[in-house]
């Protein structure tokens, strides 16, 4: 009210996303020590209004809090939480330790919570674009609220969306997912398109994408992945392209590759490959160093 500005945090690292708690009584924030990673997940972090009595709540748990929402009585914190390609909601007690509310091969944001411990977010799956959903603290089943595109998706015959895992040279394994053209059929023999993802610290997922609906419905199969240096796989995995970067991810892609044509539906002499940003880098990567590719275009490149 006086327009005076206090610090109240001290910390060697960066501290962001603040959340005031409704009685006004605690922030809930964001945060990591300093590091020379170049990636690092962040914890979250609950302090009194003054700035005193800082405390880590997420320990050992190794995954970016985001969309911090205050229980309506101070019990703790609802967290939305991406991993291993989706992303879930998580609650995270006053005492510490953390706890799943939804699972599944989903892609959930939930915004608010309410007295009563019903939430409304958005909500999107492989086969259906974001929506209005709800769910409720003592029964976490997705309600739909809206059909935002039922009438542009009617009479539409969508690819089928597969998620894989598949190991690399060196034993890691990689998350992925293969979009098949609608009518597919797995005896024939299809151009396939890889999809390299920007960052290069981000994360696929496997919600709805229109861009690769439209690929596979003008007859390509398309795999996307999350070679090492993708987010949502733990700081180490993030972390790992650090001073080598393109490297081992560029064969994590490739490997992508061989398994998608080792199940027997591809031409391998019809192999396209295209990203934007870090995506870019990689593909301009992956054409100095091999000549597989038929075609490729490096978007945006750093």
């Amino acid at each position: 009210a006086t327009k005076a500005v206090r610090q109240l945090t001290n910390h060697k690292g960066p501290d962001g996303n603040p959340r005031i708690s409704p009685s006004g009584k605690y922030i809930a924030f964001t945060g990591y020590d300093s590091t020379d990673a170049t990636f690092q997940d962040s914890h979250l972090y609950v302090m009194d209004a003054d700035g005193s009595n800082r405390r880590i709540l997420t320990g050992d748990f190794d995954r970016s809090p985001s969309g911090i929402i205050w229980a309506p009585d101070e019990s703790g914190i609802y967290i939305n939480v991406e991993s291993d390609g989706w992303r879930n909601l998580y609650f995270v007690p006053l005492a510490g330790g953390v706890r799943p509310i939804t699972k599944g091969a989903q892609l959930l944001t939930v915004t608010t919570v309410n007295k009563s411990g019903e939430m409304v977010g958005v909500s999107s799956t492989s086969l259906r674009p974001n929506d209005v959903v709800a769910l409720s603290v003592k029964s976490p089943t997705i309600r739909q609220l809206t059909a935002v595109n039922d009438d542009i998706l009617a009479g539409k015959t969508l690819g089928q969306v597969e998620e894989i895992w598949y190991p690399t040279a060196d034993g890691m394994r990689i998350q992925g997912w293969i979009v098949k053209p609608p009518g597919f059929d797995g005896k024939k023999k299809y151009p396939l398109m890889l999809s390299i993802h920007g960052g290069p610290h981000s994360m696929y997922n496997g919600a709805f994408n229109f861009a690769w609906q439209e690929h596979a419905a003008n007859g390509y199969v398309v795999l996307y992945t999350n070679p090492r240096g993708s987010t949502g796989y733990g700081s180490a995995f993030g972390n790992a392209i650090k001073n080598a970067y393109p490297g081992k991810d560029f064969n994590d892609l490739m490997a992508g590759v061989d398994t998608v044509i080792g199940r027997g539906y591809v031409d391998s002499r019809n192999l396209f490959v295209y990203g934007c940003s870090g995506g870019g880098v990689l593909t301009a990567w992956t054409v100095g160093h091999t000549d597989r590719f038929a075609a490729a275009v490096s978007m945006c490149p750093v």
